[in-house]
């Protein structure tokens, strides 16, 4: 027989089990602006944009060791908009920007974050004092006790800090990035005030700024690659747009994120009116991506052309933001073709029935882009107006 006490719990000592703990807590925690996917625990980072968080498969941001290549037709540019505020939200999460193409004054460019006061009042009004639970005075204060614990989870849990709002109509201010932005080596170097052309190819002078910026920072440090307008003749030389130059970068860039893939994502839009997805060059690109998505701008009106994301420019006037609140309707198309690390387990949310599928964005000043399931609108709505134009010509007529 056994003369051990039952009920008990054997424990070690407390002073070597709490430090270990704490040791292994600290290797685990996770860097600003990084969270766990619900799906299988795989570090993801915002994009910016809520809506296109929620769209990557069900893992509530962009997996990291990944890229996002953003297709779009016609000469507006959401996409670019889409950049700018993953730009921004690597900077006010403290993360390192590269960018690729552009000088570095693109930055002034960035949208302003929203205060944080105006959105916690406006999300989270005062509870009513008749909201009250009367069922019973042990569930009445349970709902006391419950409700300032909503409030300040939401006022420090990453799912605020993770993906923070931003107002097109303002600038990002200096004083809130927390990182910075690093202007990788021009892909046209005639355009950007540059002694010459020189001999190596741009693109493999960017792999290698990458190369080393990445070997020489720390594990913790998260690094984002912007690459817009990809083989646009203004932003890239000639020799770029050649199979032999951007296929190689491209898989080069696809080996760095792989070789880091706790540290580093990517961004990449690609104009599809000069290079249609027909051609075999954008087929092997969107194959050398892991996610691929298209926007397909619609025409406000028959026979007008579509608004661009341009017309949101805080110095085109000041009713600038009531306009773009007001056009906030269904103002192009989404398809989705691939998304990042859709395996067995992915495909939650939005991303499940959205492969294959079209959706509709509208992009704002205060909501920014925001993707929601498309529907037409019903034939009576249309034709409304016209079935009593005609009822009232016809009654005119008669009691002529």
């Amino acid at each position: 027989m056994s003369f051990v006490k039952r009920n008990t719990v054997l424990s070690a000592r407390p002073g070597r089990a709490a430090p270990q703990a704490t040791q292994t807590q600290e290797k685990r925690r996770l860097a600003l602006g990084i969270r766990p996917s619900p799906l299988d625990g795989r570090p993801t980072t915002s994009t910016g944009t809520a809506s296109l968080d929620q769209l990557l498969a069900g893992h509530g941001g962009l997996s990291l060791g990944t890229c996002l290549l953003i297709e779009e037709q016609g000469t507006t540019d959401f996409s670019g908009v889409l950049l700018r505020y993953y730009a921004a939200e690597g900077l006010v999460q403290g993360h390192q920007v590269h960018l690729v193409g552009y000088p570095p004054e693109w930055r002034h460019q960035l949208p302003g974050v929203v205060a944080p006061d105006t959105k916690t009042k406006v999300s989270q009004p005062a509870p009513a004092p008749e909201d009250k639970m009367k069922i019973a005075w042990r569930y009445e204060a349970l709902g006391n006790k419950a409700a300032p614990a909503v409030t300040a989870r939401e006022g420090d849990t990453s799912l605020e800090t993770f993906c923070h709002a931003f107002d097109l109509t303002k600038r990002l201010a200096p004083a809130v990035c927390k990182g910075s932005l690093h202007p990788t080596p021009s892909t046209c170097p005639l355009t950007f005030e540059q002694p010459g052309p020189s001999s190596a190819s741009p693109f493999k002078l960017i792999v290698k700024h990458l190369q080393t910026k990445l070997a020489s920072s720390p594990p913790t440090e998260i690094h984002r690659v912007i690459i817009p307008s990809l083989l646009l003749p203004s932003i890239y030389a000639p020799q770029c747009a050649q199979p032999s130059e951007v296929l190689p970068f491209l898989h080069a860039l696809r080996g760095l994120l792989r070789q880091y893939p706790t540290q580093l994502t990517a961004l990449i839009t690609l104009p599809t009116t000069p290079y249609p997805r027909t051609s075999g060059l954008v087929r092997w690109i969107e194959l050398l991506s892991d996610g691929v998505i298209e926007l397909i701008p619609l025409p406000a009106n028959p026979g007008v052309p579509p608004a661009s994301s341009s017309s949101l420019n805080p110095g085109a006037g000041s009713n600038s933001k009531s306009e773009a609140d007001k056009s906030a309707q269904t103002q192009g198309l989404l398809k989705v073709y691939t998304l990042p690390v859709y395996h067995e387990k992915g495909g939650g949310g939005v991303g499940a029935s959205s492969v294959g599928e079209t959706l509709g964005f509208s992009l704002s000043a205060s909501k920014g882009l925001v993707i929601k399931p498309y529907s037409l609108p019903p034939l009576e709505a249309e034709g409304g107006g016209e079935t009593e134009k005609t009822k009232e010509g016809e009654k005119e007529g008669i009691e002529f």
